[in-house]
């Protein structure tokens, strides 16, 4: 059944947040995912985050086994630590769930 998540980022380096789209992107179609909204956000006006929140977008996957697969395949992993890491200060997941 297809899974979808909601996130929201604090995206400290837009450009190298972009490489790592950018890189992850193949691997993330291989594993029956896609980006079905994405948004930079001007004003936050309520949050339960520890951290600022300036991107937000729902991802999807085919199944949740996929998206468990492709967040912990090695190639996912060094896209992450090369890219993500540098660009991104705080993750907060809003939920997950099965369309």
């Amino acid at each position: 059944m297809p899974y979808e998540m909601m996130v929201g980022l604090t995206v400290t380096d837009d450009a190298v947040y972009r490489q790592y789209r950018r890189a992850m992107a193949p691997l993330l179609a291989a594993h029956g995912g896609g980006f079905r909204y994405d948004f930079t956000v001007a004003k936050v006006l309520e949050s339960a985050s520890e951290h600022p929140i300036n991107r937000v977008f729902a991802i999807y996957f085919g199944s949740k086994p996929q998206m468990d697969a492709f967040f912990a395949h090695p190639d996912y992993q060094a896209i992450k630590a090369r890219f993500f890491q540098r660009s991104v200060a705080g993750t907060t997941i809003f939920g997950g769930y099965e369309r």
